[in-house]
């Protein structure tokens, strides 16, 4: 006598209504990386307020007392941020839970408490939602700027013969103040490639304002066959006129570079130097230029150049990828870096980004960084 398997049983409605919400609550991620992603955002807002605090005057204090004035000066960090009206629902919704605390005794039996918790718990309520259609709208607006600014730098790199290129970028915020970029000035003559690599001060949407400028008086003067130098005193005269006497100015290396003779010529207006990496593992700063962009408009660039050999390798990058820092706020460091670049295998440019990427991403693993991380890799075949 054979028996058929019974059926599965189907799970409980209450379990699988349980099971559902958590799915939709943490889209499916596990609770290490829910507490990992917490303590990024928990470091960053600590960061975001901390930034108010003056710890100099409370290192000052007796430790003892120094907790409470850290809370008091992030309590006001935090109220300051909020408009008037807010900070007032958000000081009612605090003092009616101080309220809701106090008992009050009338005769020898009687006991009155006042509880307002739940009105407490509704303003709360109602501030987050508010806070949080303010975040809704402006992160949409910033979607949008950060699909315009995508627009605005190469989506894929120029073919170059008898060499390759490779780049990538990682911004802060939804928007960047970084700015890449590969292209021949004339595109129906490939003799002249310009490599641009750039950096605006500060960070978020003016900047990204400032870094489409720029891409813009880049394109428009390179295509004019301006000589490099030209190019550079011409732009920096713009930056000038835009920078706010000097606020605003812009770290930046541009070349041209010949692919028929490999020469590529240079300058580098206060930026991180790019490395070049010849294809015996020396090293090679390339420093020569000038002052950033929008800082004094007489200012006098100077050019360098350069012949790549095949195996030869440029690397190009923003101050973002040597200043990111690690949980415990270590630096990554000019000293790593130039250790993942000395010990690069013999690969090319995509390959090549993907490992100093990489290097990058081991050492900083989840924290949230504060600047955006930039790499651009030119390497001669």
């Amino acid at each position: 006598m054979s028996t058929s398997p019974l059926p599965p049983v189907p799970p409980a409605p209450l379990a699988g209504r349980v099971r559902n919400f958590w799915q939709r609550v943490s889209e499916g991620r596990e609770l290490d990386d829910l507490w990992s992603q917490f303590t990024a955002d928990a470091r960053s807002s600590y960061g975001f307020y901390g930034r108010d605090v003056d710890w100099e005057e409370i290192h000052k204090l007796p430790r003892w007392r120094r907790p409470l004035h850290v809370a008091r000066q992030f309590f006001w960090a935090l109220l300051l941020k909020l408009s008037p009206a807010r900070r007032v629902l958000l000081l009612a919704a605090f003092l009616m839970m101080v309220l809701s605390s106090i008992s009050f005794r009338v005769g020898n039996r009687a006991v009155v408490d006042i509880k307002f918790e739940a009105i407490a718990a509704v303003v709360f309520l109602l501030l987050l939602s508010l806070e949080l259609a303010d975040k809704v709208t402006m992160k949409r607006d910033l979607e949008i700027a950060r699909e315009i600014q995508t627009w605005l730098v190469p989506s894929q790199p120029p073919e170059v013969p008898g060499a390759d290129i490779a780049f990538a970028t990682r911004p802060q915020n939804s928007v960047a103040g970084d700015y890449y970029d590969a292209f021949y000035p004339n595109p129906e003559e490939h003799e002249r490639l310009m490599l641009v690599i750039a950096d605006v001060a500060g960070k978020s949407v003016p900047a990204a304002l400032l870094m489409a400028t720029l891409q813009a008086s880049l394109r428009t003067i390179a295509g004019e066959n301006a000589a490099l130098a030209d190019l550079v005193a011409r732009l920096n005269r713009y930056a000038c006129a835009h920078s706010l006497n000097g606020l605003r100015f812009t770290t930046a290396v541009l070349g041209e570079y010949n692919p028929v003779s490999r020469r590529l010529v240079y300058v580098n207006a206060g930026h991180n130097a790019p490395i070049f990496r010849h294809a015996n593992g020396a090293l090679e700063s390339m420093e020569v230029g000038g002052l950033p962009l929008g800082i004094r408009s007489d200012e006098k660039y100077e050019t360098a150049s350069l012949v790549l050999a095949p195996g030869d390798t440029l690397i190009f990058f923003t101050d973002g990828v040597v200043e990111a820092f690690n949980e415990a706020g270590e630096e990554f460091g000019n000293t790593r870096w130039l250790e993942a670049i000395r010990n690069l295998p013999d690969w090319n440019a995509q390959e090549t980004l993907k490992f100093l990427m990489k290097k990058v991403d081991e050492f900083v693993l989840a924290t949230r960084q504060s600047d955006d991380i930039t790499c651009l890799v030119f390497r001669s075949k």
